[in-house]
């Protein structure tokens, strides 16, 4: 099997009537998003209803993450200030896509500019590309803690921590950049209806004209690269915590390593096989109905399951939290 195989294209929409351009010859200008417009309005009903209070929940939890991490003193360590950019890039992550399916599901219009498509596909390459960097920082600061404590604070400095939250949002910004690129390179002939509820990049390749595989080779590579190689240090910096504990700590050590450790491969197994299913999976087991839920996965689910899992299974940050709304209720005796 070729690596061209590997890669995925949707069936051609050239029977649904598109909207064309003269400039360049034929070529689409806005694009008709699908999402869930086949569904009844009861089950749109219920998916805005559903979706609201997931977006709204992600929202506040990751807002409040942002808010306590940057504020508190006692969360200003190499961990918590991974983890308050993580929460910062979750709410820009979710912002470019729910709140346009929100609207998308009370709307008959699902139609989006061929700019604004652009500019979706740019932000959640870009941002997603950045979290999985980010992820794999983190669990690099998490076997640098466990595995060389006394030399910690010189290995995860501030200085250094501050240029690996910069390199995971540059080469996210950059990478987003390329695969833009490679999405857009080609002008559409195949029709403009794009089986999501967003612009994602392997359908709207489908729609261009000509043979779509370059493409979509280039993108199953570099999915390779932002993918593996950030899963291979996460498993590798992982395996060697595991060694560590496992020869050194008591009881109590291991299950309170082992704890903080399940909540960042939690969040790591939602986003990278969800990921992995999008852009490195062979085209014959996709489809708009199989797309739909593992998008939802990483788009909504994934960004909603950061702060609870991170907050209910952190001492420290439940102290935060707990810090944080006394000090917007009335003023406390001893602070007068």
């Amino acid at each position: 099997m070729t690596l061209s195989h590997l890669c995925f294209s949707y069936p051609p929409s050239s029977s649904r009537p598109h909207q064309v351009g003269s400039r360049n010859g034929s070529t689409v200008t806005e694009f008709i998003l699908v999402g869930f417009e086949q569904s009844s309005p009861f089950t749109r009903a219920l998916l805005f209803a559903l979706f609201l209070a997931l977006y709204s929940l992600a929202m506040a939890m990751n807002g409040l993450i942002v808010f306590i991490t940057w504020t508190d003193p006692r969360l200003h360590s190499p961990m918590y200030f991974f983890l308050g950019h993580l929460s910062f890039l979750d709410v820009c992550f979710i912002t470019t896509t729910i709140p346009q399916m929100l609207i998308h599901l009370v709307v008959k219009n699902h139609m989006v500019s061929f700019a604004s498509c652009m500019l979706q596909m740019y932000l959640v390459f870009g941002l997603g590309v950045a979290e999985c960097i980010l992820l794999a920082f983190m669990a690099y600061d998490r076997y640098a803690a466990i595995c060389h404590p006394l030399s910690y604070v010189l290995i995860m400095s501030r200085q250094v921590c501050m240029r690996l939250v910069s390199t995971a949002w540059v080469f996210g910004m950059i990478n987003g950049i390329f695969l833009e690129y490679m999405s857009f390179r080609n002008p559409f002939c195949r029709g403009n209806h794009v089986e999501n509820f967003f612009c994602e990049a392997p359908i709207v390749i489908s729609l261009t004209c000509g043979d779509p595989h370059f493409s979509l080779k280039a993108i199953f590579a570099d999915a390779i690269v932002v993918l593996l190689s950030p899963m291979v240090l996460i498993v590798v910096s992982y395996a060697r915590i595991l060694a560590s504990i496992l020869g050194r700590a008591s009881a109590s050590g291991r299950g309170k390593t082992f704890s903080t450790c399940a909540s960042h491969l939690t969040v790591v197994i939602f986003l990278y096989t969800s990921a992995m299913f999008s852009y490195m999976n062979p085209r014959s087991t996709h489809g708009p109905d199989k797309d739909k839920p593992f998008s939802l996965l990483y788009t909504i689910v994934t960004p909603m399951c950061n702060p609870i899992i991170y907050s209910f299974r952190n001492q420290e940050m439940k102290g935060a939290m707990v810090r944080a709304l006394r000090r917007k209720g009335p003023a406390q005796p001893e602070a007068v």
